[in-house]
């Protein structure tokens, strides 16, 4: 078994959720996505972004518009809509009973 392979399937498991928490804050274009992801140690491709974002689009839990940029195309600038506002909340209490399950397993607190 190798480490790095088990730890990239842990990281994959979270990244709709982190997707989600930093467009609930606000309005994101996906540069800035990419951006936030990486400062908190959590590289994910641009490739990988993008496929996530048109599946959770798709699913009805984002909407986006077109804003103009001075240098080069518009730009897509996500939001969550209602529903997934609600399916946040579902993935937010999903991840707390599972981290807290896994504190509680390990004696470990992070």
């Amino acid at each position: 078994m190798n480490i790095d392979n088990t730890a990239s399937q842990m990281r994959k498991g979270v990244l709709e959720f982190c997707i989600l928490s930093i467009i609930k804050l606000g309005e994101a274009y996906p540069s800035d996505i990419i951006d936030k992801m990486k400062a908190a140690n959590l590289n994910i491709l641009e490739g990988t972004l993008y496929l996530l974002l048109t599946r959770l689009k798709n699913a009805e839990f984002l909407t986006y518009r077109w804003v103009e940029s001075n240098s080069g195309p518009p730009r897509k600038y996500f939001s969550l809509t209602e529903k997934g506002a609600e399916f946040y909340k579902e993935l937010e209490n999903t991840w707390l009973e599972l981290a807290n399950a896994v504190d509680e397993i390990t004696g470990k607190k992070i």
